[in-house]
């Protein structure tokens, strides 16, 4: 069968559905990935044929983004509304409304706009059997209908979009800017709205049941597999450290969307230097820190899932993909979450027994030492960490996915 994915420019999106789309490919299915133009190399480097779609060259929502820094970071600490309704009671009605309305204005539009057309054309043009978009990727369920083929939503977190959803219909009747919007495609290219252009036909979920965000609806389980762009593994990494390793992880959103970390590195890197560890950060700008602990490596980039099973800690930001990259090697983490769903995910993860938390803004450089500790010298965490592992192995492989992927777009 012939499969179309797409996705917004983020490489953190795109990346997860990366072993799903090879997964297909060596199964002998036909595989396209269709994005904005200036995202193709991005595509080509993981090894599939990029389709570039829409006229537009750069992220608009980026752009957006540097051009009002203040707005940014105010946007920045935890879910915005509407999507906050997933994780926290909401009986206002018109409050959902008013979030929606700025999420399309602010964020839906800024990605799906300019896809829109030229998928739909593509889509119409090669006639897929199965289209799989990004969870905020609306273009891939408007091209799939306007097309008649099959469509799946893929999750790269917490299904925070779904039971938003879910909850914002269980208030009643009434204004529905999201429908509105999505509808307004549906009339221009030849269907009505339904619930499937927001929640997909299907979901694929790469989260273990202890910590999904469950909205009710048809989910499919698959095993997150790791893939992080082209990387080598240095030499250093191959060698077994002859202390406790400590990884830092703060993920990239943070340097490259926003002013900057949330926690001073420089700071926890000396804090950390009064225990008898070893420690590796993964840090964008190097010369920024200052003199550099002898108990310390600080590298721009490594391979997480080569690093992580090397290290008794890591502290990383709860971001999605660098959480789920740490948790199936057992690796206790304590997170330092603050951007989007984190820290959701985050508390989740602690309440599981793995890991523990610290906000971004209560993550001082003592805090830090002192849960590291925790995390080094109780038994317990290692052993729910590995518990943890033992679930995320226990789901399907992107390959045993397959099957039920062409039994659905058969149905």
């Amino acid at each position: 069968m012939r499969v179309l994915f797409t996705t917004y420019p983020e490489p953190t999106v795109f990346q997860p559905m990366v072993p799903l789309a090879w997964a297909l490919r060596t199964a002998g299915h036909e595989v396209r990935v269709a994005a904005q133009p200036l995202f193709a190399d991005t595509v080509t480097a993981a090894g599939l044929t990029a389709v570039p779609a829409g006229r537009e060259r750069t992220n608009t929502w980026r752009r957006l983004l540097s051009l009002d820094p203040a707005e940014a970071e105010a946007d920045r600490a935890g879910l915005p509304s509407p999507y906050d309704a997933a994780v926290r009671p909401v009986e206002d009605r018109a409050e959902l409304c008013a979030g929606y309305e700025r999420m399309i204005e602010h964020g839906h539009k800024l990605n799906n706009f300019a896809l829109v057309p030229g998928l739909v054309e593509f889509a119409r043009a090669w006639q897929p059997d199965l289209v799989i978009w990004e969870a905020t990727t609306y273009a891939g369920a408007i091209a799939a209908k306007a097309c008649g083929a099959a469509h799946a939503r893929f999750l790269w977190s917490l299904d925070v979009f779904g039971v938003t959803r879910q909850r914002f219909r269980a208030l009643g009747p009434g204004p529905d800017p999201l429908a509105d919007w999505l509808g307004a495609y549906g009339r221009k290219y030849g269907f009505e709205f339904g619930e499937d252009l927001v929640t997909g036909e299907l979901t694929l979920d790469a989260l273990p049941a202890s910590l999904r965000l469950d909205a009710n609806l048809d989910y499919r389980s698959m095993r997150y597999v790791p893939y992080g762009g082209p990387a080598s593994v240095p030499d250093w990494l191959r060698r077994r450290p002859d202390r406790p390793r400590i990884g830092l992880t703060l993920g990239t959103s943070a340097t490259e969307q926003f002013a900057g970390y949330t926690v001073s590195v420089a700071e926890i890197l000396a804090e950390l230097s009064t225990l008898d560890v070893e420690v590796v950060a993964t840090v964008a700008d190097s010369a920024a820190l200052g003199p550099i602990p002898d108990n310390a490596r600080v590298v721009p980039f490594v391979p997480l899932d080569a690093l992580a099973p090397t290290c008794d800690v890591v502290i990383d930001h709860a971001g999605p993909g660098t959480f789920l990259t740490v948790a199936r090697h057992g690796v206790p983490q304590l997170t330092v979450p603050w951007t989007f769903d984190e820290p959701e995910l985050a508390a989740r993860a602690a309440a599981q027994g793995g890991s523990l938390t610290l906000p971004g803004d209560r993550a001082t450089p003592t805090a830090v030492r002192e849960h590291v500790l925790r995390l080094l010298t109780e038994p317990g965490f290692r052993d729910r960490a590995a518990a943890l592992r033992k679930e995320i192995h226990a789901l399907p492989a992107p390959n045993d996915l397959v099957t039920e992927l062409e039994e659905f777009t058969a149905r």
